[in-house]
């Protein structure tokens, strides 16, 4: 019998012995997602009929021929914020509610071509905007485990699918930690991928000077690099572009690295950091030093030292979109929207620079430790609705709630974000390990090594 939380290279070994076969798949997804999505809020559009025709399509497969597939069979949802082909893209606006793209973003055409089964896509916030899933065209996307609360965003929506088994594979963006922070809301992995490492092509430019990138979010982090290996990729002509890796990065998820020195940083001068994060964080860090790595603290804040220039990036990122109708916007990504809108080209091009810069000083701090640890985000998940306080003075809540995710966004280093346990009113707890640049290997490494020192795949929502 299918269960939903089946890891994805599992599920593909089970179609490949013909244990189960791909329109089973399709159709046992598709269900449990309409029993559970009108409460949860994970999916904007169902690709059904697409579904059932990928499936019907990979069940035609010879035997030799399913076995060249990554992901032959395994089911995957794709954020509403990214480019597919003749399926509706609302990029989570009401000015985009019927907008469908004529082509597919390349890493997720790769989706597809390594045998995967498109469900759908996840919502988002408008553009991608704000860290919580709500507020724009999409509905918001509900925490799991205490649905008051905020999935976290802005791949909210893919968080909630991976969390509660409406597909085991999801894919998201990450702007200022826009996969990380639902995988710590949420209570599973997501990993941000180094700058380059999964193209933008064909209709993405840089990505908000360099800080946005893409990455997989799963309930494990064998998953996570299985997906990874098929996203991954430069096309000829990326404005950044990460080396190809010598091995797999699914490979990682098998090594048990030992004896490396890791830097911690539990604090920021942009966010207190609440009592019981910090007491998983100190707790993750003596079960690494159980593990025979050296952590040590270092007296180092990248969120302070590059909000300011970040900030400006950001604004003129989202300020940057056509907007035909900027009264039907969210209010708090409108906000962001004017402020960017009054950018000037020079103040732009100096906060590139100086983020840069910053970056390059911070990242060759960080050069003499294999990772960083740090907590995700400061605090668990807050209620829906109560982040930012107000449209116009919210943004220093925001980023004293992700003063550990975009940082990395900046310095272009992978991350991922695993979950740490929970909080005393149940709601998950993550943490966060950065790698040198290009690195993911080793975050994948440690990530496994500390997933199977604190098992957290039997910790389930309370909904089956």
């Amino acid at each position: 019998m299918l269960n939903p939380y089946t890891e994805a290279w599992q599920l593909r070994q089970m179609l490949l012995d013909r244990e189960i076969s791909p329109i089973e798949v399709a159709e046992f997804f598709l269900a449990r997602i309409e029993r559970l999505n009108p409460s949860l809020g994970a999916y904007m559009t169902v690709t059904r009929e697409r579904a059932l025709s990928d499936a019907r399509r990979l069940a035609a497969l010879s035997p030799d021929r399913a076995r060249e597939l990554a992901l032959f069979g395994v089911p995957y949802s794709v954020k509403d914020l990214t480019w597919t082909k003749e399926i509706r893209t609302t990029l989570g606006s009401r000015n985009f509610e019927n907008f469908v793209p004529a082509e597919d973003a390349e890493h997720v055409a790769r989706l597809a071509r390594a045998g995967a089964i498109l469900l759908g896509k996840t919502t988002t916030p408008e553009f991608g905007g704000r860290p919580t899933t709500e507020g724009g065209l999409c509905p918001p996307a509900r925490n799991p485990w205490k649905p008051t609360h905020t999935a976290g965003g802005s791949s909210g929506g893919a968080a909630v699918a991976v969390a509660v088994g409406m597909g085991p594979l999801a894919q998201g963006s990450d702007g200022g930690g826009s996969v990380r922070i639902p995988a710590s809301c949420c209570g599973v992995v997501g990993l941000k991928a180094s700058r380059g490492r999964i193209t933008r092509a064909p209709v993405e430019g840089e990505g908000w000077a360099g800080m946005a990138t893409y990455g997989p979010l799963a309930r494990s982090v064998r998953d996570a690099a299985v997906m990874l290996d098929v996203m991954a990729g430069a096309v000829p002509g990326d404005p950044y572009f990460a080396p190809e890796p010598a091995r797999s990065f699914a490979s990682a998820a098998e090594q048990r690295p030992a004896g490396l020195r890791l830097a911690a940083i539990g604090e920021s001068a942009l966010g207190a950091v609440a009592p019981e994060v910090r007491r998983n964080f100190e707790a993750a860090c003596q079960l690494f030093r159980a593990m025979g790595h050296r952590v040590e603290p270092v007296k180092l804040d990248p969120g302070a030292e590059l909000i300011a220039p970040a900030k400006v990036i950001i604004a003129a990122g989202v300020g940057a979109r056509e907007v035909p109708r900027p009264e039907l916007m969210d209010p708090v990504v409108r906000h962001t929207f004017e402020v960017g809108r009054k950018i000037s080209a020079t103040d732009y091009i100096r906060a590139v620079t100086a983020t840069h810069n910053t970056a390059r000083r911070i990242v060759q701090e960080l050069m003499p430790y294999d990772a960083l640890l740090t907590p995700t985000l400061t605090r668990p998940a807050m209620p829906l609705g109560s982040l930012p306080s107000s449209a116009e003075g919210g943004a220093d809540e925001i980023y004293a709630w992700i003063a550990f995710t975009f940082p990395f966004n900046a310095t272009g280093q992978p991350a991922i974000s695993l979950p740490n346990g929970f909080s005393a009113d149940g709601l998950p707890i993550g943490l966060q390990i950065v790698g040198r640049p290009v690195d993911e290997h080793t975050i994948i490494s440690l990530g496994a090594a500390f997933e199977e020192a604190q098992p957290w795949r039997d910790k389930l929502p309370p909904l089956d």
